[in-house]
């Protein structure tokens, strides 16, 4: 019998016991550092999630370190993974968690560039619509609909490009409509729509197009506390064949508050970027390669054969530092 050996890492910062972080092997170990791995020619970009709570539990931290981290690195645009306003999302464009959840939080200079945001099952408890409509006001928030794509050029090569999918995963899930509160607003949309367009998009063969990204709510995978709910199930069963028919690089969510990489069999690398403002327990399941019950956020960074990330925590620490090679 083989046993693998699991390093479980209390991290010391500034001489306190700090988060749990959790490696598949202790060669995955590295001494936390705030100096991050910067690569100018890269297509820089932060992914966030599970962020609005009006600056509250550790949000104004995090905010303040991804607006450092985007200074350092000079990143393009913001991506969020949803769960955007807490607890129950947005009434209208003129709601007032608009404000005080996300302009007067995310302040910082280089966090004014674009932000690609999608909807997260808490976003559902109200009116989704409407932060598809504040794109109309905003010059930074961009969701132009429920689901959106977009081909970004890496150090301004259009040679060299990131396509990145923007789905909503809440209609993927078959409990949400019997939900009292999900229900209304996932009734109404064609999954079917989602998938053909899911499929067309990602089955473009621009040979200008080196990786393939795909950004979801909800995982397919994860080492918190829904390894085996039912929405996770139904994440995999409805996007796992998607992702494997099409070569995808990555899929990036959020909806666990914690910050993972989990790299089961196949070609797709799994995120999840949930801890912009809460934090909740992790565990390593067996393709996890790190789990970490930590405030944060993730710094991707991806060059033409090479794609880089690190998880920075509320203090500026980069916890944790993976390459993805082509």
């Amino acid at each position: 019998m083989i046993k693998k050996l699991l390093l479980i890492v209390p991290l010391v910062i500034s001489g306190s016991l700090y988060a749990q972080i959790i490696t598949k092997s202790p060669s995955q170990n590295s001494t936390a550092t705030k100096l991050l791995t910067k690569d100018p020619t890269a297509l820089n970009f932060i992914a966030m999630g599970d962020w609005g709570r009006n600056g509250a539990d550790h949000q104004k931290q995090v905010a303040k370190q991804m607006g450092s981290t985007a200074t350092d690195v000079k990143a393009q645009f913001v991506i969020s993974t949803g769960d955007n306003f807490y607890p129950s999302g947005v009434i209208s464009t003129q709601d007032p968690s608009f404000k005080y959840s996300f302009e007067d939080i995310y302040t910082d200079f280089s966090l004014q560039w674009d932000w690609y945001v999608v909807l997260g099952n808490h976003d559902y408890k109200s009116n989704p619509d409407a932060q598809v409509d504040y794109s109309k006001i905003s010059r930074r928030w961009k969701m132009p609909a429920r689901y959106f794509a977009k081909k970004f050029a890496i150090n301004g090569d259009p040679e060299n490009q990131v396509l990145l999918a923007f789905i909503d995963t809440n209609p993927l899930i078959p409990e949400f409509y019997k939900n009292a509160e999900y229900g209304p607003n996932v009734k109404g949309q064609d999954t079917i729509a989602q998938k053909k367009w899911l499929d067309k998009t990602l089955g473009d063969k621009d040979p200008s197009v080196k990786w393939k990204i795909v950004v979801g709510h909800h995982p397919m995978y994860t080492g918190g506390s829904r390894t085996d709910g039912y929405d996770t199930k139904a994440i995999r069963s409805s996007l796992k064949p998607v992702l494997e028919r099409y070569g995808v690089d990555v899929y990036l969510t959020g909806h666990e508050h914690s910050l993972q990489y989990i790299k089961p069999e196949g070609k797709t690398h799994h995120f999840i970027s949930g801890a912009a403002s809460e934090k909740t327990p992790v565990k390593l399941i067996p393709d996890a390669q790190v789990v970490a019950s930590e405030y944060g956020f993730m710094l991707f960074s991806v060059n033409k054969d090479l794609l880089r990330v690190q998880f920075i925590n509320d203090e500026g620490y980069v916890i944790y530092n993976t390459i993805i090679k082509k």
